[in-house]
């Protein structure tokens, strides 16, 4: 019979639950796979693994494709936002009632069977058993008799899945709730807020977009004169939108989210103080036809660059590294008509510029 317990007391026993359980069950080892793509357009990679505290390793596997880092790898994008972050952990599907059963009650056995296993910590694992197999629950998180498998087939447990991406351990492992029960075609339980959805696989597909690593065209090129203005533009055709995917495909549970990038400005950096950009902000809007700037032409030298810079004073014997960083608006749209905005994304790139004086001949 259930048993329905004060949300103190629940959190308290649940603690020492997960603690316990994650030092004395270990079910599998980490899972993190991926497949390396040829390249990062069009390109496939899966990433599966992460666990929850108890020891168990979710096998749902996120699949990226489109515009992608190679490996699973975080992206290149650099969230303008700096209170944004990608999910560090979420909820997937994980096994069946008949395999998590299987599964779960022979570590169970194997801990309970370790010599020297008593106290609480017995305790806490002999609740934990308590909770699967013998409908022992708390508020909002019912128990399970004999593990559900009068139900196998007809949905699964889900597991936390850690974000290896993610630096911050204690993120990482943020995700600490027992696995839970899902029937197939539900959705999870509205208590678990970072169960897997389309905006969870949208932040996921931001965290690993590859954004194209755009040079761009200067005039002059790499050599330029003090007080000679340098037009500075990218053509529509090497400078487009681009997109990521995120989706996962499990029993009862098929979703996906892609993110778009729209490249919106340029921003240019000279590099030293003794400059000046062209506009005075430094940020060069795109034009009507997608472009930004204005390509150089005989006959414009006497002429202000609508993107550029004039450096007034000469590199010396080196170079001024000259920042040319494009900022990309970012929405995404997913399974059942989702979708919303993202923050804008940046990425930029350096250049070498030599910078020499003007030589003047005296007779």
């Amino acid at each position: 019979m259930p048993v329905n317990r004060s949300r103190r007391t629940t959190f308290s026993t649940r603690a020492a639950v997960l603690t316990l359980a994650l030092s004395v069950l270990a079910l599998t080892e980490p899972a993190y796979a991926g497949e390396t793509p040829g390249n990062t357009q069009g390109s496939d990679t899966e990433q599966s693994g992460g666990s929850d505290s108890t020891g168990i390793y979710a096998t749902a596997k996120i699949q990226y494709s489109g515009s992608v880092a190679k490996g699973g790898a975080t992206g290149n994008v650099t969230s303008a936002d700096v209170n944004w972050t990608p999910p560090p952990c979420w909820y997937a599907p994980y096994l069946g009632a008949k395999d998590f059963k299987k599964k779960m009650s022979e570590s169970i056995d194997d801990a309970m069977s370790t010599p020297g296993m008593g106290g609480t910590a017995g305790s806490a694992i002999g609740e934990l058993q308590r909770h699967y197999e013998d409908d022992y629950g708390w508020t909002d998180t019912p128990g399970y008799k004999d593990y559900n498998v009068d139900k196998d087939g007809k949905g699964m447990f889900w597991a936390a899945v850690e974000n290896p991406n993610e630096p911050d351990l204690f993120k990482r492992t943020s995700c600490t709730d027992l696995p839970f029960w899902v029937d197939n075609g539900e959705a999870p339980p509205p208590q678990y807020e970072q169960a897997i959805s389309p905006e969870v696989l949208a932040g996921l597909a931001y965290q690993h977009m590859q954004l194209p690593d755009t040079k761009v065209t200067l005039a002059p090129a790499a050599n330029t004169k003090v007080n000679l203005p340098t037009w500075a533009w990218l053509d529509k055709a090497v400078f487009d939108e681009v997109q990521a995917t995120a989706s996962i495909d499990a029993p009862g549970l098929d979703i996906q989210a892609t993110t778009t990038a729209t490249p919106v400005s340029l921003k240019l950096e000279p590099g030293t103080t003794d400059a000046t950009t062209y506009p005075a902000s430094g940020e060069c809007a795109i034009n009507a036809d997608g472009s930004i700037g204005e390509p150089y032409a005989q006959g414009k030298s006497a002429q202000t660059p609508p993107c550029g810079l004039r450096y007034l004073r000469s590199s010396g014997d080196g170079t001024y590294s000259l920042r040319a960083t494009i900022t990309w608006d970012i929405a995404w749209t997913g399974t059942g008509g989702a979708g919303g905005d993202l923050p804008d994304g940046t990425f930029g790139s350096d250049q070498a510029i030599t910078v020499q004086e003007i030589q003047a001949v005296n007779r």
